[in-house]
């Protein structure tokens, strides 16, 4: 089994032991009568008490640090998410999972005829008073029944208002109002050493907190899955399976990431946790509740981190910034004027010193959106107006579709690629959903679609359009598809759907 980075993970168990609490998204403070409580109020409306943390002073009587005021404040904006996902035969013959392996998810073969099914639990943070909250995209994933449980004990059923493999970030809502939040703190501020804490319910032990200290920020972690974050929040905080979509929170209370995984040998916690910052996760969730899908921004630049062979190989003039080696396709950053060999120092007035902080950075914008970037190239100062593009290479806001149907997502043909594998039209499959359509097809992720049921695909709308079309067909609603695998090897695949 390979070892290493890993998922925070999903605490597995026939049963629930506990439950934890809500919350909301918090604006500016406003003025109370109650000295020990601050009036807060969210943006779903709305103004609730809250307990106030004391500025600047979190260390006890005997000077050693002192987290109380910031648990309380925040452990009941923690949830356990119950997770049910039924398994076909055919998915659970076809596909192993070492993950699921390790972490001994429940689902056996049942009795003659019945389909498996794996129990799975996680946590999750409620940000706004009227049900809505964060969690990983792993722990819902598959899923036929969502459970959320709070930390007053009430139990709901939980539905998925959208995910974002690429961040492992997902939506829920539940119906519920008069929830407790916790309030969005500013990732970008938090320093190296500063202390945190990690809340959730690993291996199913209801509110559970854990201290420790930021290790890094922008941090890169080996890709997982469809997982293409690179900015992570690294700190030592104890996380372990189950842990998964819980809250990372500063000695204010405030959330600051998403715990998401770890580094281990062994599957538990092992001193490095890794969670997604809020300022990522922000822009994820505004996207999901208003489009249903993440509207991703693409700079089009592919390179590095600046070091010793690059700056010798290039002359650099800087020790710090994101190297462009390449463009992707048809790549914003190359229209505006950038070159390969520019190191990228700034976007809109925020330093680069890294790819990941670049990432990080471009996140927060739509396609469409303007940006300025400031690049050295051979020791002098450019400043370039960059409009974004998206994974179609256009500017325009993607709409949710039903291709989301097919359990995969998509990305435009890049001209490079086209002509190394001599062909002229496609689109690649970059993540496939291990219970959707087409992982039950055995379509893997790389595969190139070349035709839909014999016309000639050259977008991810064509696909949705045709999806569309069977969709509404009263009977053979079959996908036939022509590809190509990563190897070259053209398949002609059938996707029932």
């Amino acid at each position: 089994m390979k070892k290493g980075l890993m998922i925070a993970g999903i605490a597995l168990s026939c049963s629930l032991i506990g439950a934890m609490g809500g919350a909301a998204v918090y604006s500016n403070s406003l003025k109370s009568e109650d000295a020990t409580y601050e009036a807060r109020t969210s943006e779903a409306g709305g103004v609730f008490k809250q307990p106030k943390m004391t500025p600047a002073l979190f260390s006890s009587s005997s000077g050693a640090p002192d987290f109380v005021e910031a648990a309380e404040k925040s452990i009941n904006g923690v949830v356990n998410i119950r997770s049910e996902a039924t398994i076909s035969r055919r998915q659970s013959s076809r596909f192993f999972d070492p993950f699921e392996f390790f972490f001994g998810i429940p689902g056996g073969q049942g009795e003659s005829g019945e389909a498996p099914t794996q129990v799975a639990f996680g946590s999750g943070v409620i940000i706004s008073t009227d049900g809505y909250i964060i969690t990983n995209n792993h722990v819902v994933a598959g899923a036929s029944k969502l459970t959320v449980s709070t930390n007053d004990n009430k139990e709901y059923e939980a539905k998925i208002i959208g995910t974002d493999p690429a961040t492992d970030l997902a939506l829920l809502k539940i119906d519920a109002t008069n929830l407790y939040p916790i309030p969005f703190g500013d990732s970008e501020a938090v320093r190296v050493g500063e202390w945190v804490l990690a809340i959730g319910n690993p291996f199913n032990l209801q509110s559970t907190v854990t201290a420790g200290i930021v290790s890094a920020k922008g941090r890169q972690a080996a890709q997982q899955g469809d997982l293409r974050i690179s900015s992570f929040i690294q700190h030592d905080a104890a996380v372990n399976p189950g842990n998964s979509g819980g809250a990372l929170v500063n000695t204010k209370g405030e959330l600051i990431g998403i715990n998401t995984m770890i580094y281990s040998q062994t599957g538990n916690y092992a001193g490095y946790s890794f969670a997604v910052p809020v300022s990522i996760a922000s822009k994820i969730v505004t996207d999901l509740k208003k489009y249903g899908i993440v509207q991703r921004a693409q700079l089009g630049v592919m390179g590095g981190n600046i070091n010793s062979q690059l700056s010798k190989e290039y002359d650099l003039k800087v020790t710090e910034g994101a190297f462009i080696a390449d463009f992707a396709g048809t790549s914003a950053a190359k229209q505006a004027g950038l070159k390969v060999g520019d190191v990228i120092t700034s976007l809109n007035g925020v330093k680069i010193r890294s790819m990941a902080e670049l990432q990080e950075q471009v996140s927060k914008y739509n396609p469409g959106d303007e940006v300025k970037i400031t690049v050295d190239r051979k020791g002098t100062s450019h400043t370039f107006k960059v409009v974004l593009k998206n994974s179609e290479g256009t500017t325009s806001i993607v709409e949710q579709s039903s291709f989301s149907s097919l359990g995969a997502s998509f990305k435009a043909l890049d001209e490079k690629t086209a002509n190394k594998l001599g062909i002229s039209n496609g689109v690649i499959v970059t993540g496939v959903d291990r219970q959707g359509k087409f992982a039950e097809a055995g379509i893997p992720k790389g595969f190139i679609i070349l035709e839909v049921n014999n016309q000639p695909i050259r977008s991810e709308k064509e696909v949705v359009s045709i999806t569309q079309s069977i969709l509404n067909r009263g009977e053979d609603k079959v996908l036939f598809i022509k590809g190509m695998l990563p190897n070259g090897r053209i398949r002609y695949i059938a996707v029932e759907l």
